[in-house]
């Protein structure tokens, strides 16, 4: 006995969805903007390094995540820097050694980073180019040649050596690679500066091509004391780095120029 066939089915089907509305697609676009500015605002943010003033430890060319919960938050965390309030919320003291994003002082719209070595009440003094630090001169052991390149793709070859600043944390010890050019000029030789309450003092790990707190003067390159409502975050790890020595449009050396070994590195 055979099975009877089902007659086709003569009934209209409802139209599929052909893709999002735009209700849809703007709600989208909406979400995404808030997570990333509630990212960027409140946990990490992304620079650029654009000069030669931290290497050995950041090149010209590094990708950097700054996270931005270290130090709490003030106008200068939130994006156009609205006065909305002064001072830190959430505010903590960052550490001696700590390499930091902060506001310029002549211009706080323009993004600084150093290498935090003073902080308030902290004695810095740089004499023949040894920085003495509450009257004591930091070790910098294992002095090496070092070459590298600037911003302006001009050689430059120096001394490195592993300087070991003494942490703000009881028996830390922060060491980091610093790179000397020379002994003269007046970035070492200083006078002695006292680092005034709600301030630190901030130097370049490039002891010879960094603007930073050595220079106190009035002039548009003369850092000073930064306040410490001008920090921004702490400088956590390399996620991509790249030397930019050839034009953009040379796309064959773009693999090449990659530093790959650099890549997830953490800032110490």
């Amino acid at each position: 006995m055979s099975t009877p066939e089902h007659p086709p089915t003569t009934g209209a089907s409802k139209p599929e969805k052909g893709g999002n509305t735009v209700l849809d697609s703007l709600r989208t676009i909406v979400t995404v903007v808030l997570v990333v500015t509630v990212v960027r605002t409140f946990l990490f943010e992304s620079f650029v390094i654009p000069s030669g003033s931290m290497i050995p430890t950041l090149q010209v060319g590094d990708y950097i995540w700054v996270s931005k919960f270290s130090y709490g938050y003030s106008k200068y965390s939130f994006p156009f820097s609205p006065n909305l309030f002064e001072g830190r919320v959430f505010g903590a003291e960052p550490h001696r050694g700590d390499v930091a994003v902060f506001r310029y002082t002549k211009d706080t719209s323009v993004d600084y980073i150093k290498r935090i070595v003073g902080l308030p009440g902290d004695h810095i003094q740089v004499t023949n180019g040894h920085l003495i630090l509450n009257g004591q001169e930091v070790p910098c052991l294992s002095p090496h040649t070092y070459t590298t390149r600037d911003e302006t793709q001009v050689d430059m070859e120096g001394e490195a050596c592993t300087e070991q600043l003494p942490g703000s944390a009881n028996g830390t010890v922060v060491k980091h690679d610093i790179l000397k050019l020379t002994d003269e000029g007046p970035q070492n030789n200083t006078p002695e500066y006292v680092v005034p309450p709600g301030y630190f003092f901030a130097m370049g790990d490039n002891r010879d091509d960094s603007a930073d707190s050595r220079f106190m003067g009035d002039g548009p390159k003369d850092l000073g004391f930064v306040p410490m409502e001008n920090l921004v975050g702490r400088a956590q790890r390399i996620f991509f780095s790249v030397q930019s020595s050839h034009p953009f449009w040379q796309v064959w050396y773009w693999p090449a120029e990659i530093r790959w070994a650099r890549i997830l590195r953490g800032v110490s």
